[in-house]
């Protein structure tokens, strides 16, 4: 044996790493969200941009400031406006935070600022499910409201007005609900978005139902 020649190293194949909690749920997330904007493709995309316009916050502020006018749902009114802004305040401080891209076959999306190129959490349903959740909570001060506009007229039924404001309620909820799950179906968001942004609006909802009341 040639005494120059040393003995041939060895390589032992290395396992590449796991991947971690975080990249798996993002995986599980990305392909769920795909599946599901595939899916429901038949679903008329003119609905889903109606839905995405009334959840907008360029048309939630307006109404809510014309509606200031009257002094009874004052009470409701104030409050829901800090809500939506301490709202806006909080998607774009965690937009700008977590910087995660939206999904690759998002189109034909208008930006409004800079953060609205993120897509974690989705504003769009923290906005509407903070709008519903407060309503909600404030079932009772809407009665009351609506028991001071009509309190002029002579047949006043209290009972029809608390199942009126109930059925309103309830159909904003839907609304809501319908708005998060568009959000999905458009291609704007991932599912762990939309769940984000509804826990966040219902935080919100808490927090200015409890702390902020006018």
């Amino acid at each position: 044996m040639d005494r120059d020649q040393s003995p041939v190293a060895t390589t032992t194949p290395t396992t590449p790493p796991s991947p971690t909690l975080l990249r798996r749920l993002i995986n599980l997330d990305t392909t769920l969200s795909l599946h599901l904007h595939t899916l429901f493709q038949p679903v008329p995309r003119s609905l889903l941009k109606t839905l995405e316009l009334a959840g907008d916050g360029r048309f939630f502020f307006p109404v809510a400031v014309s509606l200031l006018s009257s002094s009874s749902l004052r009470p409701i009114l104030i409050p829901l406006l800090i809500g939506l802004l301490l709202d806006l305040l909080l998607v774009g401080v965690i937009k700008y935070i977590v910087r995660r891209p939206r999904p690759v076959y998002n189109k034909g999306m208008h930006l409004t600022v800079a953060v609205d190129h993120w897509s974690f959490p989705s504003g769009h349903s923290s906005r509407v499910v903070f709008a519903a959740a407060f309503l909600y909570l404030s079932t009772a001060l809407i009665g009351e409201a609506v028991a001071q506009l009509k309190s002029t007229e002579s047949r006043f039924d209290s009972d029809d007005s608390g199942k009126a404001v109930d059925f309103i309620v309830l159909i904003v909820c839907l609304w809501s609900a319908a708005t998060s799950i568009s959000r999905v179906l458009l291609g704007r968001h991932f599912v762990f978005d939309v769940v984000a942004g509804a826990c966040l609006g219902v935080l919100e909802a808490l927090f200015v139902f409890h702390f902020l009341r006018y």
